[in-house]
């Protein structure tokens, strides 16, 4: 498989600088790519792409308005959507057409650094950016900055034509944006992005209202009882596609066992009844797999409406352990019902985790009350 990095290679780099000359004629494309391309090979992905920025600082006009004005004229047009109101990517003719993917990247970087001194001209080629690839983490640092001036525009945004710009209000606030800069202000105190929210968690396009739910899925890591307070007031009548926002928006708090938002989704109860849990093997290997069975026995006289998670213990390399809560199922148990619930778990190992020997403990939740656990020994 062709290494992630190379969706930025010299390629990227050359179709974006025939775009920016012929936008800008005076545009110096050989001292560009030469810039943008040294060493390219021994730099990883956002490293080539803060490269390319570094490039465009050299070469754009020193006026930010007017480089702004070349970084607009390059760009392809915006991403078409499909009929759920999702990005679809370019096609070949179209690309060539302008600016698009990856670059873009590289430009909102250059708006980001140049902006923070002009931020009415850097949110406006935001604007045009976003809609060709994304601007999340280029409006972060005038966020940062000027946090009540870019909020005032995000307000206006929340009723823009394009979902694109629409998504970039939720997404560019959002306080824990992965690999994006942390919104400190934001995180301990998310009260100015709620209006935002509030306007965008029925949006038209899903496209948007996800990017509300990682929104409020970030919220809810500092401000737990906020955002159960939020699904419990937004589920009064809320349409279908509200419901499965809010749904979203509460699934690190369901597998936490956040007790009011147990509550506001009807599972504040634990099971009545009981639960057990058994393993395929009492040995695995990394890169294997693990079967896990479990047994619900209700002893209600009434349907039970559960939550089912697992959290596997995972040794660490100083030989503790975390625990790694992963989904597991939503039913209704009958009265008296025993049901059978099964799953094979992947042991393989992700960027975010590396899998140690030893161990590991399995550990079945249902509504966030821990109710049984087996444990497996994991070999290299």
């Amino acid at each position: 498989m062709e290494p992630f990095k190379n969706l930025i290679n010299q390629d990227t780099v050359a179709a974006a600088s025939a775009h920016l000359r012929r936008a800008w004629p005076r545009f110096d494309r050989k001292r560009f790519e030469a810039q943008a391309t040294q060493g390219l090979e021994a730099l990883e992905f956002k490293a080539r792409a803060m490269q390319m920025a570094d490039a465009l600082q050299a070469t754009l006009p020193d006026d930010f308005a007017h480089a702004c004005e070349v970084l607009q004229a390059s760009l392809a047009p915006p991403l078409a959507l499909d009929a759920k109101g999702e990005p679809v990517s370019h096609s070949p003719a179209v690309a060539a057409t302008g600016v698009a993917g990856w670059a873009v990247w590289a430009m909102g970087e250059f708006v980001a650094r140049r902006g923070v001194s002009d931020v009415p001209t850097a949110l406006a080629c935001l604007h045009a950016l976003t809609q060709r690839f994304t601007a999340e983490f280029a409006i972060r640092p005038l966020i940062q900055e000027h946090q009540a001036l870019v909020l005032g525009t995000l307000g206006q945004w929340v009723s823009d034509p394009s979902p694109h710009v629409r998504r970039l209000v939720s997404e560019g606030s959002r306080p824990r944006l992965p690999w994006g800069l942390r919104l400190q202000a934001l995180v301990a105190d998310p009260s100015p992005t709620l209006p935002l929210l509030r306007a965008l968690q029925d949006d038209a396009s899903s496209y948007v209202r996800r990017s509300v739910a990682n929104h409020l899925n970030d919220i809810a890591k500092d401000h737990p009882d906020l955002v159960a307070s939020w699904v419990r007031d937004h589920l009064i009548d809320a349409p279908g596609e509200r419901s499965a926002l809010l749904r979203h928006a509460s699934r690190g708090l369901i597998k936490s066992g956040h007790a009011p938002t147990l509550a506001a989704w009807g599972l504040a109860s634990g099971l009545k009844g009981e639960a057990s849990l058994k393993l395929s093997a009492a040995r695995a290997a990394v890169g294997g797999e693990i079967g896990l069975s479990v047994v619900l026995r209700s002893a209600s006289r009434k349907p039970q409406l559960l939550e089912v998670d697992y959290a596997v213990h995972h040794v660490r390399a100083n030989g503790g352990s975390s625990p790694k809560v992963f989904k597991g199922w939503k039913l209704s148990l009958a009265a008296g019902e025993e049901r059978v619930l099964s799953k094979r778990h992947s042991l393989r190992p992700v960027t975010t985790r590396t899998l140690y020997p030893g161990r590991h403990v399995v550990e079945v939740r249902v509504n966030g009350i821990s109710l049984a656990e087996a444990s497996f020994h994991l070999s290299v």
